[in-house]
């Protein structure tokens, strides 16, 4: 189960990048997910929840700008790939095999980004303008993560 938790945050990661490490973060911190014994444990300290969430929240704003570059440049993409990654690895070691977890979230990742382009064109196609889309967006993404690292 928590493999295919790893791969969901990494599709997250794809649509947000810093909303799966909040997320992670916040849930390593409350005790939801145990990484207290493995080279993770940063993620579950005090100060890590706050400084990605104000990360997260600087995305959801600068997304909404039209001077925002594509999530397909290579910075964006590769971003949302080693978030991805990191997040999964989180869910991976939280069952012992942080390796699996983080390949998952990184294949999640592409998942995302690409799936994520992709829905968000056809919504603001249908609106006939990106911010309901991208809204919507950041919901999905948001309520994606929350029930994900709530799980285990």
């Amino acid at each position: 189960m928590l493999y295919l938790l790893a791969l969901l945050i990494g599709v997250v990661a794809g649509l947000r990048a810093m909303t799966a490490p909040a997320a992670v973060a916040w849930a390593a911190y409350l005790g939801w997910i145990d990484l207290s014994a493995s080279p993770l444990a940063f993620m579950g300290y005090a100060w890590t929840p706050w400084i990605f969430t104000v990360l997260a929240v600087v995305e959801l704003i600068t997304d909404q700008l039209p001077s925002t570059p594509s999530r397909t440049v290579p910075v964006q993409f590769g971003t949302r790939i080693v978030s991805g990654a990191l997040c999964g690895a989180c869910l991976g070691a939280a069952s012992g095999n942080l390796v699996v977890g983080a390949v998952l979230g990184a294949i999640g990742a592409v998942i995302g980004t690409l799936g994520g382009r992709s829905v968000r064109g056809s919504l603001a196609a249908s609106f006939g303008k990106d911010p309901p889309a991208a809204i919507i967006e950041d919901a999905v993404a948001i309520i994606g993560a929350a029930l994900i690292v709530m799980v285990p």
